[in-house]
């Protein structure tokens, strides 16, 4: 144990003083994996903006029950419990007559002539109806099928009791929505992937030439029989020094770029603001940048001294 804990203090110190020593390969380095840590950091709050946005695009979505107004309130409720069942639905709100002519009445308060029509008749004329919200919009036809379904169509005496409902209306703006959010998912993923591929391939390419500098060095390391772990350890904390320094440059550039486009985003993302999130996030945000400093430093060093240096 002792050992390895001279070994680990020895590898250490040397990385620290090769960093040092190296300083402007060093510096070019770590601007190099900087900018890629900022690219993958600007992914993170890419992808947390579209996520927002298309549960909110999500949430806009859903189908109404109109029932007649001869419908029982009893058979109403036990077919908002039957719906409620369903394991594709995520909410059912029920809308009794005397509210829904309430909204209606709210809706038109400024054109008198369908309130004075409302007022003449002396009745409620509206149905009740059924709010339905999926856990997924590609989920309402399940549901809009179960609805006209003979069990859910009839009440106990055989009489219809469902007006309409209003998906087949809306069905061809809930499947171009379902299009628009497949697409926005499969670009999302497309160019996250591409993205870390291209932040990748810049670190690996910067600390190979990192390595190469290094080669007559690590050369004679060998021709008097240092062990690999004394060759390659040092590159590796020199790497893994340079990623924790890149995180920590990465996160100082987001802030007054984040404070800069908040209102932006939150203009265009429908009241979510980046820098808001930046803020509320900092600590995850931090984590994930340290981790894949560390990772993409350390392990292209490690990946370099390995394959170009054939240790």
């Amino acid at each position: 144990m002792f050992m390895m804990w001279t070994d680990l203090k020895r590898i250490l110190r040397s990385g620290f003083v090769g960093f040092w020593r190296n300083a402007f390969v060093s510096l070019a380095s770590t601007l190099v994996m900087a900018l890629s840590l900022f690219i993958i950091g600007a992914l993170i709050f890419l992808g947390a903006m579209f996520d927002t946005s298309l549960t909110q695009l999500k949430d806009k979505v859903d189908i109404n029950v109109y029932f007649l107004t001869t419908a029982p309130e009893s058979e109403i409720l036990d077919l908002k419990t039957q719906v409620e069942a369903l394991p594709e639905v995520g909410l059912v709100e029920y809308v009794n007559r005397e509210k829904a002519l309430a909204v209606f009445r709210e809706r038109h308060e400024d054109d008198q002539l369908i309130l004075q029509a409302l007022d003449e008749l002396n009745e409620n004329p509206l149905g009740a109806n059924l709010n339905i919200k999926a856990k997924e919009t590609s989920q309402y036809e399940g549901i809009a099928k179960f609805l006209d379904s003979q069990n859910a169509l009839a009440s106990g005496d055989g009489n219809a009791i469902i007006d309409r409902v209003n998906y087949y209306q809306n069905k061809v703006a809930i499947d171009h929505l379902n299009s628009i959010i497949d697409s926005i998912e499969t670009l999302s993923l497309a160019l996250v992937f591409l993205f870390i591929f291209i932040s990748i391939a810049m670190t690996f390419n910067t600390v190979r030439l990192t390595v190469f500098t290094a080669r007559d060095e690590i050369s004679v390391m060998k021709l008097v029989g240092a062990e690999n772990k004394y060759v390659r350890g040092p590159f590796v904390v020199e790497g893994a020094l340079s990623g924790v320094i890149s995180a920590f440059i990465a996160l100082i550039l987001f802030y007054p770029l984040t404070l800069w486009l908040g209102p932006s985003t939150e203009t265009f993302f429908g009241g979510i603001s980046i820098f808001d999130y930046y803020l509320n996030n900092f600590g995850h945000i931090f984590l994930i940048m340290l981790v894949a400093g560390i990772v993409l430093g350390g392990g292209s060093s490690y990946l370099a001294v390995r394959r170009y240096l054939k240790i």
